[in-house]
């Protein structure tokens, strides 16, 4: 059996479901799983749509066949849940991974697919990786109870598994190449390590923390270490040794075994950075934030330089230009032989701190016997450096409250800089794109620089006033100039996803029309002919064939442009008269109106009917209001949320009249839905609004005094702000409640604020003033839900919801009458 992990406890939560008529009832009924009408099931048994993995130089592409929804038995494998990981016990890997089953090798220029030889019986792979040079690629393979590693020849497309080694894979990427292509830098489980400790059932006393006056405002995170007996199972697990592995299966054992977060090569493969977690450990962040030494050390395993050891991290201010206070990020120059640059925030990490310039980047080169020098000052929060050569980068910086994004051209030669782009990176129509990156001598990427410092730029999205075009254009760094060289045009929606050849102009795309599945094209700028179809991916649902789709445009009340992508089913003529509706949407903050009003989606793209968001219910006959845009808008020194509840009714409402306009939604039985902060809007909705007739919220947070230090994109504490916190907390507001609404939450939800208490305490709540609720807990299930049987039971409970009260609104039981759903004894 494949062994994937789940929480390390028995089930013990019931799954909260009616009887398959879907009849009321007033206990907590536990019941088998249900499946829904074949149309619905068959999006969650449907075959995925491979994904794929160029070479740099555009000669080969390797197709990664993905596998399926797991089984509910898989995902109830043993599972441990510590300093905010989920990883297997069983072979030292995170838990709930979306594996490769299956890897083939295709030429470019060729038809034929080349299925991989050498695999495991029953792949279950991840973590592929291009050897520099690209002649090979390395993968990981997972079993019960290890992870081995895999190289594979491109030439003969065979795979061997490398050494004896089992890899640890607990804090991330287990592998990487070293530039010589003959070796790579692994993490493996220790040697010798022993037997895991047994986790303590009897304590030896209490846990207990303390706080001495110091400020230690975080979010509210989840699987934190709770007691010594974690500490002690999170360092079992976690504890790696970093060893050279050369394809020969020759071993070189590099620094002594320790929590390594990561260990990553110098360019020339003479040096090997190592950043090491140690104590003390804290119950109230996650690992990113415990105590980092950074290290050097040589091939030999020499210990060259310790250039930081870093504090813990639990103060760091919570808001999104926030950052740790001390050296951090420390990265290898990707076009030097072995130089290592870090950033220090000058402002303490506080953005509520004056300062003009809030980060310095140093840079400190091998053989690391000089003091670091400064090279780049931001005035806003450094991001990172696109290294080109000795000659040319490009730094950027960024700064949340305002959105401002800053680009500029440095030159590391004398590092002087000069500003290339000054944007707001909210506003989509200005996006200026990705530069082209190559693989140079080191098989690191750096700017793909053409004559005349010119780069190639990508827009993968491409938005503009007509909806999503993505485009390639041609920047001059002299001149700051750019010249769009393609872009996007009806009946396609085709989008850049790698550059062949700068110099020649060919790039790679993916093509796509609203039946058609996207599949992979090259395409000359240069010579205008048509492009060559590379791959021929066929469409993972026929049957579906002819749901019509529109890209809808219409104002809010408050003149704000707002667009939503409807669908209606195959066939549907508007003469049949208007449908029963269900709108699904995910509220974001703006501080510009304009921006917020700025057109997203193309009606050219494909419909990707999934079972996840609320378009697969265009097959049971419903009209679909997708992804309607909810912008909430705050201009200038106003906050969004201060009147989030009022711009919240008014996007809804005109997406509703929008579809009653056309003739094809029908206002008196609309249903809203949506997952997260979308559920969060959903439970906001129908407490402030009679838009509704039903509604369905999936893993969401209802009460925010819960999340008080912040949440979503809301800065202010719930003391700053007690009555937005109030205001916007369906639970605070649960008296109010009176359409029926939906309830469904993975019992193991282990997203940064919803914890399934919020559900289950909302539930309570709207109970306790016999509000019509229902509560699904889905066992095993994460913030997103992976396995087959929930998949399929959740659309059960969906469009059983949705029938009763939002197609057949008049039949519904009223609230009060006898029967009422979620009534209690």
């Amino acid at each position: 059996m494949r062994q994937l992990i789940a929480p390390f406890r028995q089930l013990w939560l019931s799954v909260f479901v009616f009887s398959a008529s879907f009849s009321a009832v007033n206990a907590q009924d536990a019941t088998a799983y249900q499946t829904p009408p074949k149309p619905l099931a068959d999006l969650v048994t449907v075959p995925p749509t491979p994904g794929v993995s160029v070479t740099s130089k555009g000669d080969y592409m390797l197709i990664l066949e993905q596998a399926s929804a797991p089984g509910i038995a898989e995902l109830a494998q043993p599972e441990l849940k510590l300093a905010g990981l989920r990883m297997n016990p069983a072979n030292n890997g995170p838990s709930r991974v979306h594996y490769i089953t299956g890897l083939k090798l295709k030429k470019m220029t060729g038809k034929d697919e080349v299925t991989v030889t050498g695999l495991p019986a029953e792949p279950l792979i991840s973590y592929v990786q291009w050897s520099p040079d690209e002649t090979r690629f390395a993968f990981a393979n997972s079993t019960d109870n290890r992870i081995d590693l895999y190289v594979a020849d491109v030439t003969t497309a065979a795979a061997t598994k490398v050494g004896t080694l089992a890899l640890n894979a607990v804090m991330g990427t287990p592998f990487r190449w070293v530039s010589d292509s003959k070796s790579l830098i692994v993490k493996a489980v220790p040697a010798g390590r022993g037997t895991a400790p047994e986790i303590s059932r009897v304590p030896a006393g209490p846990t207990t923390q303390e706080n001495l006056g110091r400020k230690s405002q975080a979010p509210t995170y989840q699987d934190l270490l709770k007691n010594p007996s974690d500490e002690r199972q999170f360092a079992y697990y976690a504890t790696a040794q970093v060893v050279r592995l050369g394809l020969d299966g020759q071993a070189v054992s590099i620094g002594q075994p320790g929590i390594i977060a990561s260990a990553d090569p110098s360019p020339d493969g003479q040096y090997v950075m190592i950043e090491t977690v140690h104590t003390p450990f804290s119950y109230l962040v996650p690992v990113y934030r415990f105590p980092l030494r950074t290290d050097v050390y040589a091939m030999n395993g020499t210990l060259v330089k310790t250039l930081n050891d870093g504090p813990l991290q639990d103060n760091v201010a919570y808001s999104r230009d926030g950052a740790p206070t001390g050296p951090r990020d420390f990265n290898w120059r990707a076009d030097a032989p072995a130089s290592v640059y870090y950033t220090v925030a000058q402002d303490n990490g506080d953005p509520k701190v004056k300062a003009d310039i809030r980060d310095k980047v140093y840079m400190v080169s091998a053989p690391f016997a000089t003091a670091p020098k400064e090279i780049y000052a931001a005035q806003y929060r450094f991001e990172n450096f696109d290294w080109g050569n000795e000659t040319v980068a490009l730094a950027t910086e960024q700064w949340w409250q305002t959105r401002k994004a800053l680009v500029k051209t440095v030159n590391p030669g004398t590092w002087q800089t000069a500003v290339l782009f000054d944007r707001s990176y909210e506003d989509r129509y200005s996006n200026p794109g990705q530069p082209d990156m190559k693989r140079n001598q080191y098989g690191r990427d750096v700017l793909n620089l053409l004559p005349n410092n010119e780069i190639l730029l990508l827009n993968g999205q491409g938005a503009s006033p007509e909806g999503d075009r993505p485009f390639v254009s041609l920047l001059n760094l002299n001149t700051k100039k750019t010249r769009e060289l393609w872009r996007s045009a009806a009946p396609y929606f085709e989008r850049p996803v790698a550059v062949l050849d700068a110099a020649k102009q060919t790039i790679l795309t993916t093509r796509e029309t609203p039946d058609e599945n996207p599949n992979y094209f090259i395409r000359n700028l240069k010579a205008r002919v048509a492009p060559i179809q590379v791959t021929a991916f066929s469409h993972p649902y026929p049957q579906l064939k002819g749901v019509q789709k529109q890209q809808l445009r219409y104002k809010r009340s408050d003149g704000v442009d707002l667009t939503a992508t409807l669908y209606l089913p195959a066939g549907y003529k508007k003469e049949q008269g208007p449908l029963p509706t269900f709108l699904w949407a995910y509220p974001a903050e703006f501080k510009s109106k304009d921006a917020a009003g700025q057109v997203s989606g193309s009606p050219y793209q494909f419909n990707r009917i999934s079972y996840w968001g609320a378009a697969a219910f265009v097959t049971m006959g419903y009209a679909i209001l997708d992804n309607a845009s909810i912008p909430i808008v705050g201009e200038g020194d106003k906050e969004p949320n201060d009147t989030y509840v009022q711009q919240l009714v008014a996007s809804a409402k005109a997406a509703i009249d929008e579809g009653v306009r056309l003739g094809v939604v029908d206002s008196s039985r609309v249903g809203v839905g949506g997952h997260s902060y979308g559920a969060f809007m959903t439970a906001n909705l129908l407490t402030h609004s009679k838009l509704f007739k039903g509604g369905i919220a999936r893993s969401g947070a209802y009460n925010r005094t819960l999340t008080p230090f912040g949440f979503q994109n809301e800065q202010r504490t719930y003391w700053q702000a007690p009555e937005v916190y109030n205001a916007m907390s369906p639970f605070m507001n649960a008296d109010k409640m009176k359409t029926p609404l939906l309830l469904i939450h993975g019992e193991a939800d282990n997203n940064t604020g919803t914890f399934p208490i919020q559900s289950e305490r909302y539930y309570n709540a709207l109970k306790g003033f016999g509000a019509t609720t229902r509560l699904v807990f889905l066992p095993y299930e994460s913030h997103g839900y992976t396995a087959k049987e929930s998949l399929l039971h959740m659309l059960y409970e969906m469009n059983g919801w949705l029938d009763k009260y939002v197609r057949n609104p008049a039949a519904a039981v009223v609230p009060g009458k006898a029967g009422k759903l979620g009534g209690g004894k």
